[in-house]
């Protein structure tokens, strides 16, 4: 699969579904996704009045959360313009509207200047890039020195015994509460687990945080979840 390939299939994954994501994405991690991005925000260095870039923010959850708890500007970027479309009422309604400005784009190509930024997040993101340590450098021109850059992303967990209980419920249990909501929610489900596993086989969690350590990020740190099927990446860029 291509890189055009994997930015088309991503859009046609997450365009029929953005109306009930943040309903379902709260559901299928057993409630958990909002301590994941109250810890995500928490590992910024952003400050008040600081612009934050949040890469694949897609309904914008996360950039809410740093518009609210940090007090910044979010540039909330997302190749989907229905996911984004979805955010911005949600915006509006919790008096958000002014502090995040929803940018359709690309983040292998960012349309920005380097060092534009005082902090950037992405969420789910590197899996659905054709060359995940290229979309890293490319985050991290963008970021100023001294700013932070924090991802989440799922995982799959080192245990044996939590390994085959997360097997079985993204295989098998996910799959069927998705297909209760829509069959485009039944396809999503089915896809996340084997992608999810094809992803940390292919690159494991060092390889992930070298690629944040070539490209300039220093004091990488990292944080599981829920018995290892939530990760959360931060570090500074080198000044």
């Amino acid at each position: 699969m291509t890189g055009s390939d994997r930015n088309r299939f991503a859009e046609r994954l997450f365009a029929p579904i953005a109306p009930q994501y943040d309903r379902m994405g709260a559901v299928l991690s057993l409630g958990q996704d909002a301590r994941w991005r109250r810890f995500l925000v928490s590992r910024t260095s952003a400050l008040p009045g600081d612009v934050t870039l949040d890469v694949a923010a897609g309904t914008q959850l996360v950039s809410r959360e740093l518009a609210a708890r940090k007090g910044v500007r979010v540039v909330a970027l997302d190749q989907s313009e229905q996911m984004l479309r979805v955010g911005v009422e949600v915006n509006r309604l919790a008096d958000l509207a002014s502090r995040v400005t929803p940018v359709l784009g690309r983040a292998e190509r960012l349309p920005f200047a380097d060092g534009t930024f005082g902090a950037v997040t992405l969420t789910y993101l590197l899996r659905y890039v054709d060359d995940p340590a290229a979309t890293v450098r490319e985050l991290v021109r963008v970021l100023r020195p001294g700013g932070s850059i924090s991802m989440l992303e799922f995982h799959r967990p080192q245990d044996a015994l939590a390994r085959t209980g997360w097997w079985g419920y993204t295989r098998v249990v996910m799959p069927v509460v998705g297909a209760v909501s829509s069959p485009s929610w039944a396809r999503t489900a089915a896809f996340l687990g084997p992608n999810i596993s094809r992803f940390v086989e292919k690159h494991p969690l060092a390889i992930q945080v070298g690629w944040f350590q070539q490209a300039g990020i220093e004091h990488v740190r990292t944080r599981l979840f829920l018995f290892g099927t939530a990760l959360v990446l931060w570090g500074v860029k080198r000044r």
